[in-house]
């Protein structure tokens, strides 16, 4: 199972080449297994309300097109993943990030990230 961060379902969805090659594999070998964090959305709306993302739709239509188009399974946010995240090691001061950690802690998911700080938490495994 492969949980996005979000700037790799931003660029999943919009620009494939800042997608590694690896991560393009990885994509193709779990086609059926794509999952990411609803808390992406939140993500992706307050950048592009920031002016920090430039999308070419609403942002409700940028994330349903691209969970659609690529299968890709949305996990919510509940409180044993907003719990988790708050247990981790402070090694991310990004909640976001944070959330996404305990979602592939707690749902035994590989995360699809370029972030460098990432890997660093225990029992995560980050492809990229």
């Amino acid at each position: 199972m492969l949980l996005f961060d979000t700037h790799a379902l931003v660029w999943l969805a919009s620009n494939l080449k800042n997608l590694s090659a690896r991560a393009r594999h990885a994509i193709q070998q779990h086609s059926d297994e794509l999952y990411v964090s609803s808390i992406s959305a939140l993500e992706i709306a307050i950048l592009a309300k920031r002016n920090r993302l430039s999308l070419p739709v609403a942002v409700e239509e940028f994330v349903d097109r691209a969970l659609r188009q690529h299968g890709i399974h949305e996990v919510p946010l509940d409180r044993q993943i907003a719990i988790a995240s708050t247990r981790l090691p402070d090694i991310h001061n990004d909640p976001f990030d944070r959330i996404i950690i305990a979602t592939a802690q707690l749902n035994g998911m590989s995360i699809l990230s370029r972030d460098q700080i990432i890997p660093q938490y225990p029992e995560v495994k980050v492809v990229w």
